[in-house]
Protein backbone atom coordinates (compact mmCIF):
# COMPACT_ATOMS: atom_id res chain seq x y z
CA UNK A 1 0.00 0.00 0.00
CA UNK A 2 1.17 2.87 -1.16
CA UNK A 3 1.98 5.47 2.19
CA UNK A 4 2.38 8.51 0.28
CA UNK A 5 -1.70 8.13 0.17
CA UNK A 6 -1.92 8.29 4.42
CA UNK A 7 -0.21 11.90 3.99
CA UNK A 8 -2.54 12.99 1.65
CA UNK A 9 -5.96 11.79 3.52
CA UNK A 10 -4.10 13.29 6.52
CA UNK A 11 -3.56 16.55 5.26
CA UNK A 12 -7.44 16.89 3.77
CA UNK A 13 -8.51 15.48 7.67
CA UNK A 14 -6.10 18.53 8.86
CA UNK A 15 -7.88 21.33 6.65
CA UNK A 16 -11.36 19.91 6.34
CA UNK A 17 -11.18 20.70 2.63
CA UNK A 18 -10.13 18.86 -0.47
CA UNK A 19 -9.60 21.98 -2.45
CA UNK A 20 -6.98 23.79 0.56
CA UNK A 21 -5.07 19.82 0.91
CA UNK A 22 -4.59 20.25 -2.58
CA UNK A 23 -3.27 23.35 -2.68
CA UNK A 24 -0.65 22.94 0.50
CA UNK A 25 0.59 19.52 -1.60
CA UNK A 26 0.46 21.32 -4.51
CA UNK A 27 -1.68 18.84 -6.66
CA UNK A 28 -4.38 19.40 -9.22
CA UNK A 29 -7.82 18.92 -6.90
CA UNK A 30 -8.68 16.53 -9.15
CA UNK A 31 -5.69 14.84 -8.67
CA UNK A 32 -6.12 14.23 -4.92
CA UNK A 33 -9.56 13.04 -5.12
CA UNK A 34 -8.57 10.85 -7.62
CA UNK A 35 -5.58 9.41 -4.93
CA UNK A 36 -8.24 9.40 -2.06
CA UNK A 37 -10.62 7.42 -4.00
CA UNK A 38 -7.85 5.02 -4.80
CA UNK A 39 -7.15 5.04 -1.02
CA UNK A 40 -10.91 4.14 -0.44
CA UNK A 41 -11.36 1.43 -2.81
CA UNK A 42 -7.87 -0.10 -1.84
CA UNK A 43 -9.11 0.00 2.01
CA UNK A 44 -12.73 -0.49 1.15
CA UNK A 45 -14.44 2.21 3.40
CA UNK A 46 -15.54 5.76 2.84
CA UNK A 47 -12.78 8.02 4.63
CA UNK A 48 -14.19 11.29 4.06
CA UNK A 49 -17.81 12.65 3.56
CA UNK A 50 -18.79 16.19 2.80
CA UNK A 51 -20.71 18.52 5.07
CA UNK A 52 -21.32 22.29 5.37
CA UNK A 53 -18.56 22.18 7.61
CA UNK A 54 -16.50 20.54 4.80
CA UNK A 55 -14.66 16.82 4.87
CA UNK A 56 -15.09 15.52 7.69
CA UNK A 57 -14.12 11.88 8.44
CA UNK A 58 -16.77 9.15 9.00
CA UNK A 59 -16.26 7.19 11.46
CA UNK A 60 -14.34 4.23 10.16
CA UNK A 61 -12.44 7.07 8.19
CA UNK A 62 -11.77 8.69 12.07
CA UNK A 63 -9.91 4.60 13.03
CA UNK A 64 -8.10 4.36 9.81
CA UNK A 65 -6.54 8.12 10.41
CA UNK A 66 -5.67 6.85 13.59
CA UNK A 67 -3.68 4.45 11.81
CA UNK A 68 -2.28 5.92 9.18
CA UNK A 69 -1.01 8.82 11.45
CA UNK A 70 0.91 6.27 13.76
CA UNK A 71 2.94 5.20 10.80
CA UNK A 72 3.58 7.71 9.00
CA UNK A 73 5.54 9.18 12.16
CA UNK A 74 6.87 5.67 13.02
CA UNK A 75 8.12 5.84 9.60
CA UNK A 76 9.66 9.34 10.07
CA UNK A 77 11.34 8.66 13.18
CA UNK A 78 12.67 5.29 11.35
CA UNK A 79 14.45 7.61 8.61
CA UNK A 80 15.21 10.09 11.81
CA UNK A 81 16.94 6.83 13.66
CA UNK A 82 18.90 5.79 10.19
CA UNK A 83 20.01 9.39 9.24
CA UNK A 84 21.66 9.61 12.67
CA UNK A 85 23.02 6.73 12.80
CA UNK A 86 24.98 6.91 9.85
CA UNK A 87 26.61 9.81 10.71
CA UNK A 88 30.24 9.32 8.98
CA UNK A 89 27.86 10.25 5.74
CA UNK A 90 28.06 13.88 4.63
CA UNK A 91 24.02 14.46 4.47
CA UNK A 92 22.76 17.99 3.25
CA UNK A 93 20.00 19.26 0.77
CA UNK A 94 18.93 22.50 -0.46
CA UNK A 95 17.02 23.96 -3.05
CA UNK A 96 17.95 27.31 -4.43
CA UNK A 97 16.82 30.14 -6.96
CA UNK A 98 19.03 30.37 -10.28
CA UNK A 99 21.50 32.90 -8.29
CA UNK A 100 25.43 33.07 -9.03
CA UNK A 101 26.95 33.72 -6.21
CA UNK A 102 24.67 31.20 -4.40
CA UNK A 103 25.60 28.68 -6.63
CA UNK A 104 29.33 29.38 -6.03
CA UNK A 105 28.78 29.11 -2.44
CA UNK A 106 27.42 25.75 -3.18
CA UNK A 107 30.52 24.80 -5.11
CA UNK A 108 32.71 26.01 -2.37
CA UNK A 109 31.21 24.01 -0.17
CA UNK A 110 31.24 20.56 -1.92
CA UNK A 111 35.24 21.57 -2.20
CA UNK A 112 35.53 21.11 1.94
CA UNK A 113 33.62 18.21 2.23
CA UNK A 114 35.86 15.13 3.06
CA UNK A 115 36.29 13.10 0.18
CA UNK A 116 37.07 10.62 2.00
CA UNK A 117 33.99 9.95 3.52
CA UNK A 118 30.30 8.78 1.49
CA UNK A 119 28.79 11.92 0.36
CA UNK A 120 25.40 12.36 -0.30
CA UNK A 121 24.30 15.82 -1.45
CA UNK A 122 21.19 17.37 -3.77
CA UNK A 123 20.47 20.37 -4.45
CA UNK A 124 17.88 22.19 -6.83
CA UNK A 125 17.56 25.00 -8.77
CA UNK A 126 14.15 26.20 -8.87
CA UNK A 127 11.59 28.88 -8.45
CA UNK A 128 10.42 29.83 -5.29
CA UNK A 129 7.08 28.60 -5.23
CA UNK A 130 8.69 25.35 -6.00
CA UNK A 131 11.30 26.06 -3.57
CA UNK A 132 8.59 26.18 -1.12
CA UNK A 133 6.76 23.40 -1.99
CA UNK A 134 9.63 21.07 -1.58
CA UNK A 135 10.14 22.35 1.81
CA UNK A 136 7.04 21.96 3.24
CA UNK A 137 6.69 18.33 1.73
CA UNK A 138 9.78 17.30 3.45
CA UNK A 139 11.66 16.54 0.45
CA UNK A 140 14.53 19.02 1.13
CA UNK A 141 15.31 20.41 4.54
CA UNK A 142 16.49 24.32 3.32
CA UNK A 143 15.28 26.42 0.89
CA UNK A 144 16.24 29.90 -0.65
CA UNK A 145 13.44 31.88 -2.69
CA UNK A 146 13.70 35.16 -4.38
CA UNK A 147 11.33 37.79 -4.84
CA UNK A 148 10.66 41.48 -5.54
CA UNK A 149 10.10 43.24 -2.45
CA UNK A 150 6.77 44.49 -3.94
CA UNK A 151 5.35 41.36 -3.73
CA UNK A 152 6.55 40.04 -0.16
CA UNK A 153 3.66 40.37 1.84
CA UNK A 154 2.15 37.56 -0.87
CA UNK A 155 5.18 35.60 -0.44
CA UNK A 156 5.62 35.58 3.67
CA UNK A 157 1.55 35.01 3.89
CA UNK A 158 2.58 31.63 1.72
CA UNK A 159 5.37 30.66 3.85
CA UNK A 160 3.07 31.17 7.25
CA UNK A 161 0.48 29.42 5.58
CA UNK A 162 3.18 26.30 5.21
CA UNK A 163 4.04 26.62 8.18
CA UNK A 164 7.68 27.47 7.56
CA UNK A 165 10.18 29.34 9.13
CA UNK A 166 12.09 31.92 7.19
CA UNK A 167 15.15 34.41 7.74
CA UNK A 168 16.01 37.26 5.38
CA UNK A 169 19.35 36.81 3.69
CA UNK A 170 20.30 39.94 1.69
CA UNK A 171 17.94 42.57 0.21
CA UNK A 172 19.44 43.92 -3.11
CA UNK A 173 19.09 45.80 -6.79
CA UNK A 174 18.64 44.14 -9.57
CA UNK A 175 21.39 44.73 -12.51
CA UNK A 176 21.86 44.38 -15.94
CA UNK A 177 24.17 41.58 -17.34
CA UNK A 178 25.40 41.56 -20.56
CA UNK A 179 28.40 41.09 -23.12
CA UNK A 180 31.07 43.20 -23.12
CA UNK A 181 30.04 43.57 -26.74
CA UNK A 182 26.92 44.60 -26.31
CA UNK A 183 26.33 48.32 -27.14
CA UNK A 184 25.34 49.65 -24.38
CA UNK A 185 28.64 47.69 -22.54
CA UNK A 186 30.36 51.01 -21.48
CA UNK A 187 26.99 52.91 -20.55
CA UNK A 188 28.10 53.15 -16.59
CA UNK A 189 24.56 53.54 -15.10
CA UNK A 190 21.26 52.32 -17.88
CA UNK A 191 17.89 53.26 -17.97
CA UNK A 192 15.10 50.99 -19.10
CA UNK A 193 14.25 53.34 -22.13
CA UNK A 194 17.77 52.38 -23.36
CA UNK A 195 17.57 48.92 -23.21
CA UNK A 196 14.52 49.18 -25.12
CA UNK A 197 15.71 47.56 -28.19
CA UNK A 198 17.26 45.09 -27.05
CA UNK A 199 16.16 41.31 -25.94
CA UNK A 200 15.46 40.80 -22.37
CA UNK A 201 16.16 37.08 -21.09
CA UNK A 202 13.83 36.31 -18.72
CA UNK A 203 13.39 33.24 -16.08
CA UNK A 204 10.12 31.56 -17.22
CA UNK A 205 8.88 30.53 -14.09
CA UNK A 206 9.04 33.25 -11.48
CA UNK A 207 5.57 32.44 -9.69
CA UNK A 208 3.98 34.68 -6.82
CA UNK A 209 1.80 33.41 -4.36
CA UNK A 210 -1.66 34.13 -5.38
CA UNK A 211 -1.07 35.74 -8.48
CA UNK A 212 -1.75 34.07 -12.18
CA UNK A 213 1.13 33.64 -14.32
CA UNK A 214 0.28 36.57 -16.65
CA UNK A 215 -0.23 38.57 -13.64
CA UNK A 216 3.64 37.77 -12.32
CA UNK A 217 4.76 38.20 -15.66
CA UNK A 218 3.32 41.66 -16.29
CA UNK A 219 5.89 44.14 -16.75
CA UNK A 220 6.65 47.70 -14.62
CA UNK A 221 7.21 49.70 -17.40
CA UNK A 222 5.10 50.04 -20.98
CA UNK A 223 9.01 50.18 -22.55
CA UNK A 224 10.31 46.42 -21.11
CA UNK A 225 9.78 43.14 -22.36
CA UNK A 226 9.01 44.05 -26.17
CA UNK A 227 11.50 41.71 -27.23
CA UNK A 228 11.73 38.69 -24.80
CA UNK A 229 13.57 35.21 -24.47
CA UNK A 230 11.91 32.48 -21.64
CA UNK A 231 14.69 30.20 -20.08
CA UNK A 232 14.64 27.49 -17.16
CA UNK A 233 18.30 27.53 -16.00
CA UNK A 234 21.25 29.21 -15.45
CA UNK A 235 23.69 27.37 -18.87
CA UNK A 236 21.17 28.79 -21.23
CA UNK A 237 20.99 32.14 -19.85
CA UNK A 238 24.88 32.40 -19.97
CA UNK A 239 25.60 31.31 -23.76
CA UNK A 240 22.94 33.43 -24.96
CA UNK A 241 24.58 36.55 -22.96
CA UNK A 242 27.81 35.55 -24.45
CA UNK A 243 26.69 34.62 -27.83
CA UNK A 244 24.20 36.93 -28.62
CA UNK A 245 25.58 40.22 -27.61
CA UNK A 246 22.28 41.92 -28.42
CA UNK A 247 21.09 40.42 -25.47
CA UNK A 248 21.06 41.45 -21.58
CA UNK A 249 18.99 40.12 -18.00
CA UNK A 250 18.31 41.26 -15.07
CA UNK A 251 20.06 39.64 -12.21
CA UNK A 252 21.57 39.80 -8.67
CA UNK A 253 25.65 40.76 -8.02
CA UNK A 254 27.41 38.14 -10.11
CA UNK A 255 30.49 36.89 -8.70
CA UNK A 256 33.68 38.26 -10.90
CA UNK A 257 34.18 34.56 -11.57
CA UNK A 258 31.18 34.70 -13.41
CA UNK A 259 31.75 37.57 -15.58
CA UNK A 260 34.93 36.57 -16.37
CA UNK A 261 34.44 33.05 -17.67
CA UNK A 262 31.80 33.99 -20.25
CA UNK A 263 32.97 37.74 -20.86
CA UNK A 264 29.65 39.91 -19.11
CA UNK A 265 29.55 42.98 -17.59
CA UNK A 266 26.94 44.32 -15.32
CA UNK A 267 25.73 47.51 -15.27
CA UNK A 268 23.31 50.07 -12.89
CA UNK A 269 19.99 50.88 -13.62
CA UNK A 270 18.99 54.64 -12.56
CA UNK A 271 15.09 54.13 -11.86
CA UNK A 272 13.68 52.32 -8.83
CA UNK A 273 11.59 49.08 -9.42
CA UNK A 274 14.35 46.72 -8.83
CA UNK A 275 14.78 45.42 -5.48
CA UNK A 276 14.67 41.81 -4.40
CA UNK A 277 15.42 39.84 -1.79
CA UNK A 278 16.34 36.57 -0.93
CA UNK A 279 15.15 34.87 2.10
CA UNK A 280 16.19 31.50 3.79
CA UNK A 281 13.39 29.10 4.81
CA UNK A 282 13.26 25.78 6.82
CA UNK A 283 10.96 23.36 8.68
CA UNK A 284 9.55 24.80 11.88
CA UNK A 285 11.46 23.37 14.70
CA UNK A 286 14.32 21.93 12.15
CA UNK A 287 17.84 21.80 13.88
CA UNK A 288 20.34 22.86 12.08
CA UNK A 289 22.75 20.41 11.15
CA UNK A 290 26.67 21.25 11.29
CA UNK A 291 27.10 21.24 7.50
CA UNK A 292 23.99 23.19 6.85
CA UNK A 293 25.79 26.24 9.23
CA UNK A 294 28.81 25.25 6.57
CA UNK A 295 27.09 25.69 3.31
CA UNK A 296 25.22 28.93 5.07
CA UNK A 297 28.98 30.30 6.13
CA UNK A 298 29.76 29.94 2.72
CA UNK A 299 26.78 31.72 1.61
CA UNK A 300 27.40 34.68 3.48
CA UNK A 301 30.83 34.86 2.46
CA UNK A 302 29.91 34.73 -1.21
CA UNK A 303 27.28 37.07 -0.80
CA UNK A 304 29.13 39.72 1.03
CA UNK A 305 32.08 39.57 -1.59
CA UNK A 306 29.65 40.87 -4.53
CA UNK A 307 27.32 43.22 -1.56
CA UNK A 308 30.97 45.34 -1.11
CA UNK A 309 31.60 45.42 -5.08
CA UNK A 310 31.26 48.70 -6.88
CA UNK A 311 29.43 48.21 -10.10
CA UNK A 312 30.66 51.03 -12.57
Amino acid sequence: MNTQLFKYALEVERTGSITQAADNLFMAQPNLSKAIKELEDTLGIEIFKRTSKGMVPTEKGAEFLVYARNIVAQINEMESLYISRNEAKQRFNIVIPRGSYISTAFTRFVCELDHEQEIDVDVKETNSIQAISDVANGDYNLGIIRYQTIHEKYFLDFLLNKELEFDPIWEFEYLAMMSRRHPLASVPELSFHDLKCYTEIVHGDLGVPYMSDKEAKKPQSGDRLKKSIYVYERGSQFDLLSQVPTTYMWVSPVPEIWLKRFDLVQRKCREAGQKYKDVLIYPKSYNFTQLDRKYLDKLYESKNEVAFKKYV
